[in-house]
């Protein structure tokens, strides 16, 4: 597992306007990345708006209208899971390079909550379920907000 040495990430967030856009597939998953995202969003005082795309290929274009919308912040929630065929690397391209590009263009953070695994097994292990080893939805919230409010601050003294 690679969570050794994250940041504790403690913020406010209670005046942003967070959307969380999640994928449908692989729902066990999924409900783990949605629950773990909601407890750090409830923990930094911010009520998202949540909405559900097909999978992670249509994350970025959700990601896009939300930060055009006028969100501080977009957490992007998605599995990808090889398989036998190509389609693992191309789904997981798009949605890295489509979400980072939303990100740069906005200046609206991305919050990466797309895991990219090689069997169920290890998407569980980062699910945020019980019995999980890591909590990814978590992370990918707190990363979001934490990055939103040092943005504000950022431009407040620019």
């Amino acid at each position: 597992m690679s969570g050794a040495g994250a940041p504790t990430l403690e913020v406010d967030g209670r005046d942003l306007r967070v959307v969380v856009v999640a994928a449908q597939w692989h729902t066990r998953v999924m409900d783990g990345l949605l629950a773990g995202a909601a407890r750090a969003l409830e923990a930094a005082h911010v009520e998202p708006t949540v909405v559900r795309v097909p999978g992670s290929f249509e994350l970025p274009v959700a990601a896009a209208v939300a930060a055009r919308a006028g969100a501080d912040a977009v957490v992007a929630l998605g599995v990808v899971i090889r398989g036998g065929t190509p389609h693992f690397d191309y789904v997981c391209q798009a949605a890295t390079a489509g979400l980072t590009d939303v990100a740069v263009r906005t200046g609206v953070p991305v919050g990466f909550g797309v895991l990219t695994t090689d069997d169920e097994q290890q998407a569980l292990d980062r699910a945020g379920l019980p019995g999980s080893a890591e909590d990814k939805g978590a992370e990918a919230a707190q990363a979001a907000v934490a990055t939103a409010v040092a943005l504000r601050g950022l431009r407040a003294t620019v």
